[in-house]
C-alpha cells in the first residue's frame, strides 16, 4: 500500500502548497493530493509547484464536474501530466445538488448519469480519439490537438454502492473519503469488482483519504475531528454512507458525530505507531493507496503542526524498501 499526503487547506498563497510538495519530494511519499479549491484553483496551484521546480506526482480528490466541461478538464489534466512529467490522477465528483443548480440552473436529474457522460468523454479525449458522445448531461463532438504527455489516470469519488459500481465500469481509481475500512471491504470493493466484471476491465485501484492526528499534549482529538469533518458531517451523502457503515451520526449533532468518527477510527488518532497500525486495516481492506489528511490539525492549530504530524507519520508508515523514487511518467 502506497502512502501519500493531502494538502490540508484550501490554499490562499504558495506558502500553503510548497511545504507539502517539498515533503513529497524529500520523502518516499507517493503523491500530493488536493481537493476542489476555491482559493488558489487546484490545477493552477499544481502548475505553480511544477514551475517552481516541485515536479511531484499529483492527484485531485476530487474536483467538481459542474465547474468545467470535460473538454476543459482534459486540457487541465494533460497539461499537469506534461508539466510534472508524472501521470496525474484526475479525480472527479458531482458535488451537491445545490451547487450544480447554482451553476447550471438545475441539479443533475441523475448525478451518476452525469458522471458516466463525463468519464466517457474524458477517456476518449485523453486517448487522442475523436469523441462523438451525445449524453444526457454532457455532449461532445471533437478531439484535442495532439500533445505528448504521460498518461492521465481517471478517478471517481466513491462513497456508496452505486458510485462504486460505476467506478468499476469506467474509472481507473476509486477515491474514498472518511470511509471505514470494513465498509470498504464488505460494501464498496465488491461493487467495484462487479462493475469491472460487467465492463470486462481491470478492477480500479482504491485510494482512501484518511483523517489523521497524532496524540500530543494539549490536543483534543474530538475537536480536531470536528474541525476536520464538520462540513462533511452535515452533508446527506456522507451521513448516509457513515450510517450504512454502522456509525451513529446526525447532521444536527456534529459534535457527537465527530466523537463517533474518533471512536470508530475513521479519524485515526494516537501515537504515530498506533495510527500506522490503524492504517494497516485499509491495506487489509484492499486499499492500494492511503492519503494522510491532517486538515483537522491544520485548522485547529497551524500549518507547522500539520507538517510535523505528516513527517512523523511518514517516518513510521513507510518501510525502507519502499523508499524508491517514482520514475517520471509513472503513477
Amino acid at each position: 500500500m502506497k502512502t501519500s499526503i493531502f494538502i490540508p487547506v484550501m490554499p490562499a498563497s504558495p506558502a500553503d502548497l510548497t511545504p507539502f510538495a517539498e515533503l513529497v519530494r524529500d520523502t518516499a511519499a507517493h503523491r500530493l493530493w488536493q481537493g476542489q479549491s476555491l482559493g488558489l484553483e487546484t490545477h493552477q496551484g499544481f502548475a505553480y509547484l511544477a514551475g517552481a521546480g516541485l515536479t511531484v506526482p499529483v492527484g485531485t480528490s476530487v474536483t467538481l464536474t459542474a465547474l468545467r466541461h470535460p473538454y476543459e478538464a482534459a486540457l487541465h489534466a494533460r497539461s499537469l501530466a506534461s508539466l510534472t512529467g508524472h501521470s496525474p490522477v484526475l479525480g472527479i465528483g458531482a458535488g451537491t445538488p445545490e451547487l450544480v443548480e447554482s451553476l447550471h440552473g438545475k441539479p443533475y436529474p441523475s448525478p451518476l448519469t452525469a458522471i458516466a457522460d463525463y468519464l466517457t468523454i474524458l477517456r476518449g479525449l485523453l486517448a487522442g480519439e475523436v469523441v462523438n458522445h451525445q449524453g444526457r448531461e454532457y455532449r461532445m463532438h471533437g478531439a484535442l490537438p495532439p500533445l505528448d504527455h504521460p498518461p492521465v489516470e481517471l478517478g471517481l469519488g466513491v462513497l456508496r454502492p452505486a458510485a462504486a459500481r460505476l467506478a468499476g465500469e469506467l474509472a481507473d481509481a476509486a477515491i474514498t473519503w472518511m470511509t471505514p475500512p470494513d465498509y470498504l471491504r464488505t460494501v464498496l470493493r465488491p461493487e467495484l469488482e462487479a462493475g469491472a466484471a460487467k465492463a470486462g476491465r481491470p478492477v480500479p485501484r482504491i485510494v482512501a483519504v484518511v483523517h489523521v492526528a497524532i496524540r500530543r499534549y494539549g490536543r483534543d482529538p474530538h475537536l480536531v475531528a470536528l474541525n476536520a469533518a464538520r462540513e462533511h458531517l452535515s452533508a446527506p451523502h456522507y451521513v448516509d454512507m457513515l450510517r450504512r457503515a454502522g456509525l451513529r451520526v446526525h447532521p444536527a449533532q456534529p459534535g457527537l458525530s465527530a466523537r463517533a468518527l474518533v471512536d470508530a477510527d475513521v479519524v485515526l488518532t494516537g501515537s504515530a505507531r498506533e495510527i500506522a497500525t490503524g492504517l494497516q486495516r485499509y491495506r487489509e481492506a484492499g486499499v492500494d493507496e492511503v492519503v494522510l489528511n491532517t486538515a483537522g490539525v491544520r485548522m485547529t492549530e497551524d500549518r507547522d503542526a500539520a507538517l510535523r504530524d505528516l513527517t512523523d507519520l511518514l517516518a513510521q508508515v513507510i518501510t525502507p524498501e519502499s523508499r524508491q523514487p517514482t520514475p517520471a511518467g509513472h503513477s
